[in-house]
């Protein structure tokens, strides 16, 4: 992908393009984290998606275009899932856990890992220009958390002095340092560990104080 034309915008397709568009990222997106960034070129792209080379241009016009897209298409199935009403926007700390519990209870974590943090594991080894939007999406992330944790301490769930950013930090660091340690060991108790201390920290942070 050589020409420097900009990849149309999604809501600009038609359906069979979105599909078409949706389709190679997500093939993209299981060859990067397989292959890496450097090792997965255009034809491996071309044929795991069933599209052309004039397709795959149309779509992603460079690497750095295709690259960009793929943050995206992973964050948004983070997110997503992170702002679900499951967690009841991560407003108490039974939320925490059973975001914890679902992770540590999921068999493959340990083989899969985090899908957005081994991606950005490649990207920064790159000298692609997509540091930016990377950041922006684990940002996005570590804002559910602190969003979360500043709605408890307005309902009187945590104390006034507690401060939401930096345990926001903490609980993303714990998870994405988890997760790292649990393929490494080929279990899941590194992440058990990782997260179990993180929220048993907000917990020690609680208050008994009614919901105001």
């Amino acid at each position: 992908m050589t020409t420097t034309t900009a990849a149309p915008a999604p809501h600009t397709l038609t359906s069979k393009g979105q599909a078409t568009r949706a389709r190679i990222l997500e093939q993209a997106a299981e060859l990067i984290y397989t292959k890496g960034v450097h090792a997965t070129n255009n034809e491996q792209i071309r044929r795991a998606a069933g599209v052309s080379g004039s397709q795959l241009n149309h779509y992603f016009p460079n690497k750095e275009s295709l690259v960009l897209a793929v943050i995206a298409w992973q964050a948004e199935r983070v997110l997503t899932f992170h702002r679900s009403a499951r967690f009841g926007h991560f407003d108490s700390l039974d939320a925490f856990r059973d975001w914890a519990d679902h992770y540590v209870a999921y068999e493959r974590a340990y083989q899969e890992g985090c899908t957005l943090g081994s991606l950005a594991s490649e990207i920064i080894k790159t000298d692609l220009d997509v540091h930016d939007q990377l950041a922006g999406e684990f940002d996005q992330w570590r804002d559910i958390f602190r969003d979360g944790l500043q709605r408890m301490r307005r309902l009187g769930r945590l104390d006034a002095d507690a401060d939401p950013a930096r345990l926001a930090n903490l609980l993303l660091a714990a998870f994405q340092g988890g997760m790292l340690l649990a393929q490494v060991a080929g279990n899941n108790t590194p992440l058990e560990d990782a997260l179990g201390a993180a929220i048993d920290h907000v917990q020690a942070l609680t208050t008994a104080q009614p919901d105001a």
